[in-house]
């Protein structure tokens, strides 16, 4: 409850108006039950008609001034709520950006965006529109309350009898909420989870070549069933209880019109004070079972709030630097002391004590079977992860120390997995600098051997790429792949299987072009294709996580070990 608060503490002043409003509008509303009494009990009898007239028109004013005040309320309230959602939705999104890889490969992407956008889109009612409506019907109970008093405290009091039970039945309701609203949103996220997995252009892709479309739309259908026994569950529970108070509630009155028709009170109380009192009374009633239901849908809401705080408090495993070092101009001298890295739930470590030094401007292969832990060499150097123990420098300096934003600037990666943004060429090139001028970019992309393909589109740059690049060949997504990673121009160039989707031709000519970028840049090269190593400065045959043999080319063959026996 103190995390909720605090989500409002940036809006005190807004919120003490929205209170001054509701408790002016509260107060004058209370004015039209004794003037309907005056009316009624005075003017009339009378035939007053300028006492009518302005107890009418006051009535009227009553009306007009609340209704203002209501409209200036909801736009104040309305205003905070947003602006503490949006605060919400950034710091979530924030967050998250900061997880390290190994948290993305542990959490379902549709669980992701459930949260972000399920959990935190069924929040929004609850924080735009409780607060005020507490502040309004809290307001309108006591100003009612002392209004009947004034009027009939021994009638007041019977009118209050059935406050007790209705207290006891909303907190056993709001229980009940509570727990279906965390079981429906688990099922709303397995539900977009199905959607990511079933409609992204991967899924249906693969769904249409296994024949899985049919086993797709019953997993998403009785998904969608089982909502529907949620949302049915949701809304029901406890609405027996509650309706079973509204008739009580509609009973009170109907009991004093009652007793006041009785012999024995006859005279007691004049006709305009009864209208007034039951009318005050309707006016309590109404607020308090608004109170009341806003009390179940904060409690049901707080497994909302659970959900989206669980994410707040992930721990950010790859963290910035706590004492940032500045890097100058950077060499790219990369080295590895002694690095050991095990990922997340496993028993077995990924590299066990691998050192490697590869000097400035110099390029290092790394070569080995399927699983080894070449990329996740890769990955360290980029600092997806943290090492488990040893570390990882650059000119001498711990890349833990080096903030991520500068340590991105020098380390630049191209990996196996080409992802593309559904945007133009342009913008998918200009996400690896966004200030890049359209002559860095075709220098980029001729570098890479691409520019002729683009060139050749009917747009040329300004060709959507469409979902996941998908509309290009995997030899092209590559090499605008690389060309977007050499618009930033790193110090240090990391190739995890950059060639793999290229045929013979064009890996030729993309070697040729990093043949030439690579020239006083540090390289690290990941390749199954021995081929692409051979001009390597050094090559380590990396085997279960540690180093078996490193040397050139030629060394290693004399050596005849298992680069030798790669090779052949």
């Amino acid at each position: 409850m103190r995390r909720i608060g605090a989500l409002f503490h940036g809006h005190r002043r807004q919120l003490a108006v929205v209170v001054a409003v509701i408790v002016i509008s509260s107060v004058l509303s209370m004015g039209s039950p004794f003037l309907l009494r005056e009316v009624i009990d005075v003017a009339i009898p009378r035939s007053d008609v300028t006492l009518l007239l302005w107890l009418v028109g006051g009535m009227v004013a009553i009306a007009a001034v609340t209704a203002a005040l209501g409209v200036v309320q909801t736009w104040i309230s309305t205003a905070v709520g947003q602006n503490v959602m949006h605060r919400l939705r950034t710091e979530v999104f924030t967050h998250l950006q900061r997880q390290s890889v190994g948290f993305f490969t542990r959490t379902r992407t549709g669980e992701v965006q459930s949260r972000i956008t399920n959990d935190i889109g069924g929040m929004q009612q609850v924080v735009t529109s409780t607060a005020s409506s507490v502040a309004s019907n809290f307001t309108t109970v006591a100003a009612t309350l002392v209004a009947m008093t004034a009027l009939s405290w021994q009638l007041t009091l019977v009118s209050l009898i059935v406050l007790p039970p209705a207290i006891i039945l909303t907190r056993r309701v709001a229980r009940m909420r509570r727990t279906i609203t965390a079981q429906r949103q688990r099922e709303l996220a397995d539900l977009n989870v199905i959607i990511e997995e079933g409609l992204s252009i991967s899924g249906i892709q693969l769904s249409k070549t296994m024949g899985a479309g049919a086993a797709q739309i019953d997993r998403f259908t009785a998904s969608s069933r089982r909502l529907i026994d949620l949302e049915l569950r949701s809304e029901l529970a406890g609405r027996w209880r509650m309706a079973a108070m509204s008739i009580v509630f509609a009973v009170i009155p109907a009991a004093i019109y009652l007793a006041a028709g009785l012999p024995f009170a006859a005279g007691s109380m004049s006709i305009g004070t009864l209208v007034a009192f039951t009318t005050l009374q309707g006016n309590l009633f109404r607020p308090l079972m608004s109170l009341l239901d806003v009390g179940v849908t904060w409690v049901s809401s707080l497994a909302l709030f659970a959900r989206i705080f669980e994410y707040l408090d992930l721990h950010v495993e790859v963290a910035e630097p706590a004492r940032p070092v500045e890097m100058g101009r950077v060499r790219g001298h990369l080295r590895f002391e002694d690095v050991t890295f095990a990922y997340a739930g496993s028993s077995t470590a990924a590299l066990a004590g691998v050192s490697l030094d590869v000097p400035a401007g110099s390029s290092l292969a790394l070569v080995g079977e399927t699983g080894s832990g070449k990329s996740t060499i890769a990955a360290l150097i980029a600092r997806l992860y943290d090492p488990s123990s040893g570390r990882v420098t650059i000119d001498g300096v711990d890349i833990s120390q080096i903030p991520l934003a500068r340590l991105a600037e020098i380390v630049g990666v191209v990996s196996q997995e080409t992802y593309l943004l559904h945007t133009t060429i342009r913008e998918n090139l200009r996400y690896a600098k966004p200030g890049a001028s359209d002559d860095e970019i075709v220098t980029a992309a001729r570098a890479a051997q691409i520019h002729d393909v683009i060139a050749a589109l009917p747009d040329g740059y300004e060709t959507v790429v469409g979902s996941r690049g998908h509309r290009f060949s995997g030899g092209e997504k590559q090499r605008m792949a690389i060309a977007r990673t050499l618009l930033r121009d790193p110090r240090i160039l990391v190739l995890d299987e950059a060639t793999s989707a290229l045929d013979n031709e064009t890996e030729r000519a993309v070697q040729r072009a990093f043949d030439e970028l690579s020239r006083g840049r540090t390289t690290v090269t990941i390749a199954h294709r021995l081929s692409t190593v051979r001009s390597a400065d050094q090559i380590a045959v990396i085997d279960h996580g540690r180093i078996l043999e490193s040397g050139t080319h030629d060394s290693l063959l004399r050596d005849g070990g298992r680069y030798a026996a790669l090779a052949g």
